[in-house]
């Protein structure tokens, strides 16, 4: 099976920067080439595969595909901070490595440049960045790893260490956004409670979305790797939301695929369906997290078992044999104001479309498989 993946990686890699194979909705909507999260998922889990396999195509790549779009004056192709996307923050999290490796100034630039959106980034009255501009006075889970770990790899590589405010971040979700029957997240949160999607008392929207549970998840376990250990109330602190995060997800897990559902709480019901991406996330979560002891070892084999599922059941061979990867569900959202059908409910969710090869679900599935490589070392 790991051929298998091999071969499908190596496929992915023929892929031109301008328009690559793993990126659905540009192929769908014809958008013009620019920095962004979905790029991020591939090419971030490449450099993990190059850090663990020590070959350096995987490297290579990355960086022919990164110089497309990241200039000599550390200015980047399609990023405009007064966006304040966090979507839009989450690629440059790799350019600590090509600049660590390289030592070319433009990506140190362009990481300087990321940050200084962090430094003016608009917060909910509670702490956190807004998912966007146009999303005012909101936090998205998503949006926990799209600046999180960018902003905690910030810190330490570049004698910061000013953790508090990150640490502040994640509390803040945990206490808002938890639910404390089910111990799963709300995907959406609007402080000021006047979105049409969100409750009028506690501001949250309807249901809980799996990705956007995996982000929350991803984001917990990678800013856990880098955060300085000697941090010890920070790093307990994210290390305790992390097990309560997995454990609470695990307990929707479906017994035959080892898989999660697109609304994890509502396990066959009518168009719900097992979703490769978000449970692409929690296998990566739990594989990494017992590899650094925030998680009990005994989540080691739960997260090979979601990953093995996901491959048995979605990692296709076609008769001419092309392989794919399925079950990926290509976008969700909240709003805005001038898009009523994405309203947080179960009816959204299962509407949205279901694709292959999307990096949202392959990327997450490259950065487990570096964990299961780990494992067999």
């Amino acid at each position: 099976m790991y051929e298998v993946l091999d071969k499908y990686i190596d496929k992915l890699m023929t892929s031109a920067p301008d328009m690559p194979l793993w990126n659905i909705e540009s192929i769908k909507h014809g958008k013009k080439p620019g920095w962004n999260y979905i790029d991020g998922c591939m090419t971030a889990s490449l450099i993990e595969l190059w850090k663990t396999r020590k070959d350096k195509k995987y490297f290579d790549f990355v960086k022919k595909f990164v110089d497309y779009y990241v200039n000599e004056d550390g200015t980047i192709l399609g990023y405009d901070k007064e966006k304040y996307s966090t979507d839009d923050m989450s690629e440059s999290r790799i350019l600590f490595d090509l600049y660590k490796e390289t030592k070319e100034e433009k990506y140190s630039k362009a990481i300087e440049l990321t940050y200084s959106q962090i430094l003016t980034h608009p917060r909910t009255k509670e702490g956190n960045f807004w998912h966007k501009k146009i999303y005012p006075n909101q936090i998205w889970l998503d949006g926990l790893y799209m600046a999180q770990v960018f902003y905690t790899r910030y810190q330490t590589e570049r004698n910061k260490k000013n953790y508090t405010d990150i640490v502040n971040q994640f509390n803040n979700v945990y206490n808002i956004m938890r639910d404390k029957e089910t111990g799963l997240y709300y995907h959406g949160y609007d402080s000021e409670k006047t979105m049409f999607w969100a409750d009028k008392k506690t501001g949250l929207s309807k249901n809980f979305w799996l990705r956007s549970i995996g982000w929350y998840t991803v984001a917990l376990v990678d800013v856990l790797s880098y955060l300085d250990e000697q941090m010890y109330d920070e790093y307990a602190t994210i290390k305790k939301i992390l097990k309560d995060t997995v454990d609470a997800i695990l307990k929707y897990q479906d017994a035959e695929s080892k898989m999660f559902w697109q609304v994890p709480n509502f396990p066959n019901r009518e168009g719900n369906y097992l979703e490769t991406s978000g449970s692409a996330m929690i296998a990566y979560a739990c594989l990494k997290g017992a590899r650094l002891k925030a998680l009990p070892e005994r989540y080691s084999k739960i997260g090979l078992d979601i990953f093995n599922g996901i491959c048995n059941k979605y990692l296709t061979v076609r008769e001419d044999g092309d392989l794919n990867l399925g079950g990926i569900c290509l976008v969700a959202g909240l709003g805005p104001d001038n898009n009523r059908r994405r309203d947080g409910s179960y009816e959204y969710y299962i509407s949205e479309p279901v694709v292959e090869n999307d990096a949202k679900g392959v990327g997450p599935l490259i950065m487990a498989y570096t964990e299961v490589l780990k494992i067999q070392k």
